[in-house]
């Protein structure tokens, strides 16, 4: 007689990554649910709420509505136009336009409307020549005014067509060898075949990369607040310091996560349950239709135009009036914002990295799916505008301020003032919250790479899990966590809403620096911070799409 014990079920075991991780993602939601749960909250903020409803709100909706709408057509006509030219067709500077059509990323919104509102305003440069060399008078001539709405679409359109040309770039030149070779042989055009198979196939890189562009319209604040422009964005800013009322701008910060969610489920249901593979296996790069004559000039002048006005335009302007004017502190003031904005800068890449490396290594390490749903929650962060988080951030960090503060009174009878929101702590807390999701994917990527018979190998020499992430991951990874780093520590040094709200008192960065000086009409003297913050910006743009172009070239 034989008997049989029956198998006992695995126990769950809670690794100390998995409960970091758990950690992370719900203090990642914390600022977020933090907004919301003030939606309905009664108390100082209902009137204020009242006042604001029937007087600014709608101006807010209006002008927020008007903004997504012309960006996000905008952005699309130059994306889509100038990725479908250097994906698709050989022309004069061709190569060139490759990597620089990304350089418009590295310039701020908000530099970028400086710089233009000095270009054109009547003692500008322009409107100067126009009066000495045409010989008008004031009064004889209009010009536009930039510091409009339109004007502020204008600026987004150049600033953040990147993101739908390099998503879209990337889906062209995916599927651009077999997808083309099939509409010839079916006898459809150069148009034919874009508007039929090429573009149909790209839709989803481009609904991303318009999303993405959207979500930086709606977390803009510097731009929309120099030209006038009253939006959710500037309202928040309003509510937390001119009226005091942080329930106030809860509950418009709550208002502006509806426009991102709405911006999150249309680019969602755009896609509906389409399903876009490249079958064909014929991923070879693309010789590419030679543009000849008029044509290849007039696809090089395409190119230059978004070019030259997003980036070309405003360095050489920047440039110019940091040599001629500049920043009449420049020097020991200078050297102080540099060293507070690569402070914060690096120590929050540094800890987004770590943490990215944490989370998507202990979601390769489970087997359930949950580790991954934590993955996307903390990925949410990068969705809100920096206002919004500096505010979900700001409620519950004074509260636990003033809590420390009280037992730390009582314990020892002295008042320690404010230990968190007193310093950068709760600063850089703010930006992980942003910008986590940042690192967090790129790790993501490269260790999917990775493949699983790695593990098992370094299983087989004796190592651990800490010990295979240490010596086989980090090595494997180590250009991706450059990058990921890098992309952060960029972000950082442009982000302006949160830094205004949340520095500490006399703490400024170069952001700030060149709003407080562009907000009192000392434009020359702001472009010395605003060309330092684009010079850091410039590199891994380069970085990125030289990628992109190497990946192409080894098809």
């Amino acid at each position: 007689m034989t008997s049989t014990i029956a198998p006992v079920a695995p126990r769950r075991q809670w690794s100390l990554l998995v409960v970091l991780a758990v950690i992370i993602a719900a203090l990642v939601a914390l600022p977020i649910l933090s907004v919301v749960a003030n939606l309905f909250a009664a108390g100082d903020g209902s009137d204020t709420w009242e006042h604001l409803a029937s007087t600014v709100l709608p101006t807010y909706i209006a002008n927020t509505l008007i903004l997504c709408v012309g960006v996000s057509i905008g952005v699309m006509l130059v994306g889509v136009s100038t990725a479908w030219l250097v994906s698709v067709h050989t022309f004069p500077g061709r190569r060139i336009f490759e990597w620089a059509l990304v350089l418009p990323m590295a310039v701020p919104a908000y530099v970028m409307a400086y710089t233009y509102t000095d270009f054109l305003q009547f003692v500008g440069p322009v409107q100067t020549w126009l009066r000495d060399g045409l010989g008008w008078q004031p009064g004889q001539y209009w010009f536009p005014d930039v510091r409009t709405l339109g004007g502020a679409i204008a600026v987004f359109i150049f600033v953040l067509y990147p993101y739908v040309y390099l998503l879209a770039r990337a889906a062209f030149i995916e599927r651009a060898s077999g997808m083309l070779e099939v509409g010839r042989s079916l006898g459809l055009g150069a148009w034919q075949s874009f508007f039929r198979i090429s573009l149909p196939l790209a839709r989803p890189a481009i609904a991303a990369g318009a999303s993405l562009a959207l979500m930086e319209t709606l977390a803009d604040y510097g731009a929309v607040s120099y030209f006038g422009v009253p939006t959710f964005t500037t309202g928040i800013y309003r509510a937390w310091f001119s009226l005091g009322d942080h329930i106030a701008a809860a509950q418009l910060a709550t208002g502006l996560l509806c426009f991102v969610a709405l911006i999150l489920f249309i680019e969602r249901f755009s896609r509906g349950r389409a399903r876009f593979n490249n079958t064909t296996g014929r991923n070879r790069p693309h010789a590419g239709r030679r543009l000849q004559g008029w044509k290849g000039i007039g696809a090089m002048l395409f190119c230059v135009v978004p070019l030259t006005l997003g980036f070309l335009l405003p360095a050489g302007l920047l440039l110019r009036m940091a040599l001629n004017s500049g920043d009449a502190q420049f020097g020991a003031r200078f050297l102080v914002l540099a060293r507070n904005s690569f402070i914060l800068a690096t120590v929050t890449a540094l800890i987004a990295v770590l943490i990215a490396v944490l989370l998507a290594y202990s979601a390769r390490l489970s087997r359930r799916a949950w580790p991954v749903l934590l993955n996307r929650t903390v990925g949410l962060g990068y969705a809100f505008p920096g206002s919004v988080i500096a505010v979900g951030v700001l409620i519950p960090v004074t509260r636990l301020d003033a809590w420390m503060a009280a037992s730390i009174l009582s314990w020892t009878g002295q008042n320690p003032g404010l230990l968190l929101t007193g310093g950068i702590s709760a600063l850089i807390y703010a930006y992980l919250v942003r910008f986590l999701t940042v690192s967090l994917q790129t790790v993501e990527t490269s260790l999917s790479k990775i493949t699983p018979s790695m593990d098992d190998a370094a299983r087989s020499l004796g190592y651990g899990q800490t010990g295979t992430l240490w010596h086989i991951h980090l090595p494997l990874l180590r250009g991706s966590l450059l990058t990921a780093g890098l992309l952060v520590f960029v972000d950082v040094m442009k982000e302006l809403p949160a830094t205004l709200v949340m520095r500490p008192f006399n703490f400024d960065t170069l952001a700030t620096q060149a709003f407080t000086l562009a907000s009192d009409e000392r434009l020359a003297e702001a472009s010395t911070a605003s060309l330092a913050i684009v010079a850091v910006g410039v590199l891994p743009l380069v970085l990125v799409s030289w990628q992109i172009t190497r990946s192409k070239k080894g098809g």
